[in-house]
């Protein structure tokens, strides 16, 4: 079962809840895409 929950913050790519499990990061209060999340980690070093 597949349920939209948002978009990404940074990208504006839809993000979903995948039988239960969050395709995506919450942090900063927003959600991101795993991709956006990746590159937020490496600018934040």
């Amino acid at each position: 079962m597949q349920e939209p929950v948002g978009t990404c913050k940074k990208c504006g790519k839809a993000l979903y809840c995948l039988d239960g499990f969050f395709y995506g990061v919450k942090e900063n209060g927003g959600v991101f895409c795993f991709d956006c999340s990746e590159e937020e980690e490496k600018d934040q070093m």
